[in-house]
């Protein structure tokens, strides 16, 4: 097994590894996974090196913002198929959800006390980074962060871009030996790990393990957990490894082909992994290896120069070109921001250019202004911008192109672009399984200009940043089978009737 580049692990203070530790622990935040994870292979070779047994720790909060049975569920279901993973290889599994707010302080701290090292995720948004902070300051032994975020490590820009074109550029001049360091498909297989049959009785007496299979079964048990009960569960949506397997199966037999067409809502050709990438439950790389294998590509087709454009630099078929520069340009691109910058989701964190354009229009007229609550309950005049809430709401996502118009228009419709992107920020990371996310953050971030360009012409709110309407979106793609399937429920009940 190839070991884990080290530009993707980082070594948090400078505590020794303690060799006379119990076992190895990987605590699993990010990328909660088994296969394709840079973070479990590094913990593996930890626990191969000093002869310990390795302890997954998967714990969940309960006070962490837009805690909903929504998020928990999908999370718990990822956890579930853990636990039945590890136990076939007798890896020992320990998944902790905090009953109340505060249960779950020490726990971390009185296992790393028993631990050699210390391995978990370097991911770069959300509360996560914070929460590793404060947990350094109680790990007493070696503690790592991996970065199993993308193709690309994230250390491996030392700037910030301000355009997509100007990564992708640098990109198609920096990805190609990354290509060849991918993580170990499956890190458990090879010879076997030292085994340990329980953790002390001291812990899981104060911090019981979690019964993860039953509350993946029934999320209705989730009503004992201080979570937003009123974010329901997505019907008819899995959350775990094995769904995002599927979920990846379908997408390559059913609708990569078609993925050129994923601004047409009717085509129905997104790939649908978006959740699970956030939530770690399936891998970039992994995604990049099936796609690649389906179109029979190989690295020898990449161009040799690098021009930044969107198309032929792969030399693979159109449709696998436009996936790749959705799931490593367009999403990598938020991570190297949020890594890099601290304020990736605050309001002065924009462009000048647009900062400077949304200023000199903030007193402009306003012909609808909404609330935070009309927005959520999909209350505007707009009944596409309705369908696209209640598809927000309803399913835990909106359509592609569908989002942009979304975002555009609450702008447009709030007293203030600061305002605003508060309200975008809510929306999305309250009801979207893939909200929280660097990627989402670009998303919302791009409706006021950032990774775009100044347009004209100059437009009243909008100034110079990109315009979109409600009334161009109904003539450029078809819409009236999603706004009848997403119209409000009065409309909804007619039809079951005509």
């Amino acid at each position: 097994m190839s070991q884990v580049p080290e530009i993707r692990v980082r070594s948090i203070g400078d505590r020794p590894i303690n060799a006379e530790g119990d076992f190895v622990l990987y605590w699993m935040i990010a990328n909660r996974r088994i296969d394709w994870n840079f973070s479990m292979q590094r913990a593996v070779e930890w626990a191969r090196q000093l002869n310990r047994p390795l302890v997954v720790f998967e714990a969940l909060r309960c006070d962490y913002r837009w805690a909903s049975d929504r998020l928990h569920h999908f999370i718990i279901q990822g956890m579930a198929d853990n636990s039945r993973r590890l136990a076939e290889n007798r890896v020992l599994y320990f998944p902790y959800l905090e009953p109340e707010r505060g249960a779950g302080r020490g726990l971390l701290a009185e296992l790393s006390r028993r631990a050699c090292v210390v391995v978990s995720d370097d991911f770069p948004c959300f509360f996560l980074p914070r929460m590793v902070d404060a947990a350094a300051k109680q790990i007493p032994v070696r503690f790592e962060l991996v970065d199993s975020n993308g193709l690309l490590p994230m250390r491996a820009a030392n700037k910030v871009f301000a355009r997509a074109y100007d990564f992708r550029r640098f990109l198609q001049q920096k990805l190609r030996p990354n290509l060849e360091q991918m993580p170990a498909e499956h890190p458990l297989r090879g010879a076997p790990l030292a085994t340990l049959d329980h953790l002390p009785t001291t812990i899981t007496r104060r911090w019981r393990p979690a019964h993860v299979e039953r509350l993946a079964n029934d999320p209705s048990r989730l009503v004992d957990f201080p979570i937003d009960h009123r974010v329901s569960v997505v019907p008819n949506s899995a959350g775990g490894s094995v769904a995002a397997s599927k979920m990846l199966q379908h997408f390559l037999k059913a609708r990569l082909g078609r993925y050129e067409e994923r601004n047409d809502p009717a085509a129905d050709s997104a790939s649908g992994l978006s959740p699970y990438l956030h939530f770690g439950h399936i891998s970039s790389h992994q995604i990049f290896a099936a796609v690649t294998s389906h179109d029979n590509w190989s690295p020898e087709k990449i161009s040799d120069k690098a021009t930044g454009s969107s198309e032929g630099w792969w030399g693979a078929s159109p449709a696998v070109e436009s996936f790749l520069d959705e799931l490593i340009t367009w999403r990598e691109v938020g991570y190297n921001f949020c890594s890099q910058r601290d304020d990736y989701d605050q309001y002065d964190s924009l462009p000048d250019w647009a900062l400077e354009t949304l200023d000199q229009h903030r007193g402009d007229r306003r012909q609808f202004t909404y609330s935070l609550d009309e927005f959520a309950q999909s209350a505007t005049h707009d009944e596409l911008w309705n369908a696209a809430q209640r598809q927000l709401v309803q399913d835990g996502r909106i359509h592609n192109y569908l989002r942009m118009l979304w975002g555009k228009k609450v702008l447009e419709w709030t007293a203030h672009p600061r305002d605003a992107l508060e309200i975008l920020i809510e929306l999305n990371n309250r009801y979207a399984l893939d909200g929280r996310n660097p990627n989402s953050y670009s998303g919302i971030f791009w409706c006021f200009g950032r990774y775009d360009r100044a347009w004209g012409p100059e437009r009243p709110i909008f100034g110079k940043v990109r315009y979109m309407s409600s009334e161009n979106t109904w003539r450029k793609i078809n819409v009236k089978d999603y706004v009848r399937r997403y119209g409000d429920q009065e409309n909804r009940e007619r039809r079951l009737f005509d």
